[in-house]
C-alpha cells in the first residue's frame, strides 16, 4: 500500500501530511511520558526488521498478485502504539527518501494507512480486547491474526478513500474498493499468521517485552539481548539474501489498479507539487526501487569505424546485478531505519531527562 504521488491530489497529500505530523507529535509526547530506556534498542532493531520483511513480496495463489507484510501490528504488540507509530514512520520515510518506494507527496497518506490504523485502532480496540489483561498464547495468536487482518482492511479502505477525495477518475470507487479489500484480505491472512508467529516467539522467549508494551510504566527493564540478537540475524538474512526471491508479481495496490483502470501505475503531473516532490526524490533516492541505477554506455549501432560508426553511436543502458542491488538495499535500508528509529527513541529519552 505504498501509494505513489499520482494517486492523490496536492490538497489530500497536504492534509494527510498535517494529520501525520499531528499524530507524530502526539506519539512522541506520550512516549516521553513512558520514559523507558529499554524501548530505544527495541525500536531500532524492530524498525530494521520491518524494513527487511517489507522487501519480501509473497505470491497470492490464483490471482497473479503478490503482497508483503505491513508490520504495524508486530510493532504495536511489541512496542506499544506510540513507539510503534514512530518506528513505522521511520521505516516509510527511509523507504520513500532513499529507495523511492512510495511518493514523497503521498508519504503522509502512507504513514497514516500503515501506521495509524494498526497502532491506534486495531491494537487498542481489537488486539487488546481479544488478548485480555492476562493473555494466553492462544489468545495472543487469535488477537494477532484478527487485528492484522482488520488493520490491513482499514489501510486498504484508506487508500481508496484518499484516491476518491483526490478525484482520481481512472479508479472508480466501487470497483477499486472491492478489489482492494478482497486482495488485501488474502494478504492480511498471511500477515496475521506471521504476526502471531513472531509474537508467540517473543512471548516464549521474553514475555516481559509484551508486558512492557502494554503497561504505561513497566516495573522492571527486561533483559532482551537474546531477542535483539535473534531479530538482527533474521533482519540480515532477510534483507541480504531472502530479498532475492521476492515475487515479481504486482503487489495488491498495483493489481487492484490494473484490474480497475488497465494500468498498474498512473502518471503524475510534471508541474507544481508533483514535479517538486519528484525532483527531490530523484536527488535523495540513491537506490531507487531497491536497485542500482542503470549506467548509460555508448554503443555503435551501424558500420565499423569512421563516420558510419559515429553516426550510429547511441546510448544503451547497462543494468547492474539485480541481486546485489537488493542485498545492498536490504542491508543499508535496515541499518538506516535502525539508526533513525533508535535516534528518535534516544532523543525522546534525553528530552525527558532534561525536564
Amino acid at each position: 500500500m505504498h501509494m505513489a504521488d499520482a494517486l492523490i491530489s496536492p490538497l489530500v497529500g497536504g492534509a494527510m501530511w498535517a494529520a501525520t505530523a499531528g499524530l507524530t507529535a502526539y506519539g512522541a509526547r506520550k512516549l516521553k511520558e513512558k520514559a523507558d530506556d529499554s524501548m530505544v534498542p527495541l525500536m531500532g532493531v524492530l524498525g530494521a526488521f520491518i524494513f527487511a520483511v517489507q522487501m519480501i513480496n509473497f505470491t497470492i495463489p490464483g490471482t497473479g498478485s503478490s503482497g508483503h507484510l505491513g508490520g504495524g501490528m508486530i510493532l504495536s504488540i511489541l512496542l506499544g502504539p506510540y513507539a510503534a507509530f514512530l518506528t513505522m514512520a521511520s521505516v516509510l520515510t527511509v523507504q520513500a527518501l532513499f529507495f523511492a518506494d512510495g511518493g514523497l507527496l503521498a508519504l503522509g497518506c502512507n504513514i497514516f494507512n500503515l501506521a495509524f490504523f494498526p497502532c491506534f485502532i486495531a491494537y487498542p480496540f481489537i488486539y487488546r480486547k481479544i488478548a485480555g489483561e492476562r493473555p494466553t498464547r492462544r489468545r495472543l495468536a487469535v488477537g494477532a491474526v484478527a487485528s492484522s487482518i482488520l488493520a490491513l482492511q482499514m489501510g486498504a479502505l484508506g487508500v481508496v478513500l484518499q484516491t476518491l477525495f483526490s478525484g482520481i477518475s481512472e479508479l472508480p470507487f466501487s470497483t477499486f474498493l472491492f478489489l482492494m479489500l478482497s486482495i488485501h484480505l488474502a494478504i492480511g491472512v498471511v500477515e496475521g499468521l506471521v504476526t502471531a508467529a513472531v509474537v508467540t516467539f517473543v512471548c516464549k522467549a521474553r514475555p516481559e517485552i509484551l508486558e512492557m508494551a502494554a503497561v504505561p510504566r513497566p516495573p522492571a527493564r527486561p533483559a532482551m539481548n537474546n531477542v535483539l540478537a535473534g531479530l538482527l540475524v533474521v533482519t540480515v538474512v532477510t534483507g541480504g539474501a531472502l530479498s532475492w526471491f521476492a515475487s515479481a508479481n504486482p503487489d495488491g495496490l498495483e493489481w487492484s489498479m490494473f484490474h480497475t483502470s488497465g494500468k498498474e501505475a498512473l502518471e503524475a503531473a510534471d508541474q507544481g507539487p508533483y514535479a517538486l516532490a519528484a525532483r527531490l526524490q530523484e536527488k535523495t533516492a540513491f537506490l531507487p526501487d531497491y536497485g542500482f541505477r542503470p549506467v548509460e554506455q555508448e554503443t555503435a549501432t551501424s558500420g565499423e569505424g569512421g563516420a558510419a560508426a559515429e553516426a550510429g553511436k547511441g546510448k544503451a543502458e547497462e543494468w547492474p546485478d539485480v541481486s546485489a542491488g537488493k542485498s545492498l538495499s536490504g542491508l543499508l535500508g535496515a541499518a538506516m531505519t535502525m539508526l533513525l528509529a533508535g535516534l528518535i527513541g534516544l532523543g525522546l529519552r534525553k528530552s525527558q531527562q532534561k525536564r
